[in-house]
């Protein structure tokens, strides 16, 4: 009776763990048949880039999986439609639902030393620390996307998005500049815009009162 009892107990154990195994790998990937609440925030952001066109309605279907590979296909990603955490990454969804606010803080940290590294290279560091501030001032904006990858991804907003040196591996500096600036220095002073003025072409850029200059890039 007791060896009975041993062997329910193991194959019991043993059907709990496949499940959480099956249950974990779910978690890591959104793909075609995935439905929930994070094929709604996929969907949402997807929609709000220009990317997707249906409706969201936490169904992964084929148009979803069209939308995540044309996001891909612009972001130097894998293009394989599939939502993994390089691609949530991007997107700025956490799809490990076992992810803690510090490693969310942790991968907004990265993108934006991305963003800084790619926009700002060869600045001072107090410019590098600005240029990263107004992304997060952007984030507190009702006019903006309201996430750190909403407001990078967002059609047209940056340069270095837009030529792929988003991409490029940052270096220490501009780590450092994200996290200055994450942790509440702000050069700017609230500003939600910048640009160089040698190389800007944007007549609605150009008219804005310039608040502050540093390096080669004007503030406003």
């Amino acid at each position: 009776m007791n060896r009975r009892i041993k062997r329910t107990a193991f194959i019991l154990a043993l059907a709990f763990t496949a499940a959480a195994l099956i249950a974990f790998a779910k978690a890591e990937t959104l793909k075609r048949g995935s439905r929930g609440e994070l094929v709604k925030q996929v969907q949402t952001k997807l929609k709000s880039w220009g990317y997707y066109t249906g409706s969201v309605d936490g169904i992964f279907g084929s148009g979803t999986e069209s939308a995540v590979k044309a996001f891909q296909k612009k972001n130097g990603l894998t293009v394989d439609g599939i939502v993994g955490k390089k691609t949530a990454a991007a997107l700025g969804i956490n799809i490990d639902g076992g992810g803690s606010q510090s490693s969310a803080n942790s991968g907004n940290l990265y993108l934006l030393a991305r963003l800084v590294h790619g926009e700002a290279r060869g600045e001072p560091y107090r410019g590098k620390v600005a240029v990263a501030a107004v992304v997060l001032n952007r984030v507190k904006s009702a006019s903006f996307p309201n996430t750190v990858a909403g407001v990078i991804y967002q059609s047209g907003a940056f340069d270095a998005v837009s030529d792929g040196q988003i991409n490029l591996t940052p270096d220490t500096e501009s780590i450092n500049a994200a996290r200055d600036a994450m942790n509440g220095w702000d050069p700017t002073n609230g500003c939600l815009y910048y640009y160089n003025p040698r190389t800007a072409t944007s007549r609605w850029m150009l008219s804005r009162p310039v608040l502050l200059r540093i390096g080669d890039h004007a503030f406003c």
